[in-house]
């Protein structure tokens, strides 16, 4: 599976702003929600520029181990982002993205009307010979 739609979005957080697996999962509507996201994170390559320090956990939290975690919260602190016992202030620093990509709404089909029924008197089934 190709996460390059998942790294394009993860290029637009700003340097100070970060934003949960969950919230970056519900964005793309990708499938299996957060831990799909997380799965797309640990799977960033190196080199490219895509600062998947950004993406943290659900109520800020720092989700990955060490080593990277360190170097998660380094970056972070680097960014400006403060950061208390490995959780993030999301109400400072959650991003909320201007420009979301819009969901189609789905067709809805028009209700069938229903079938009268005869009172007292069920149709009775066809035996198949």
């Amino acid at each position: 599976m190709s996460w390059n739609h998942v790294y394009r979005f993860v290029q637009r957080i700003p340097r100070g702003r970060v934003l949960t697996y969950g919230a970056l999962a519900k964005t793309l509507r990708l499938p299996g929600g957060a831990r799909t996201a997380g799965r797309a994170m640990a799977a960033t390559p190196s080199g490219k520029g895509i600062p998947w320090h950004r993406v943290v956990g659900e109520r800020g939290k720092i989700l990955i181990r060490e080593p990277y975690a360190s170097l998660q919260r380094k970056l972070l602190e680097s960014e400006g982002v403060k950061i208390v016992e490995s959780r993030v202030d999301l109400k400072r620093h959650l991003w909320k993205s201007p420009s979301t990509p819009k969901r189609k709404e789905p067709r809805r089909k028009e209700p069938r009307p229903k079938k009268p029924r005869l009172k007292g008197k069920r149709p009775r089934k066809r035996s198949k010979k």
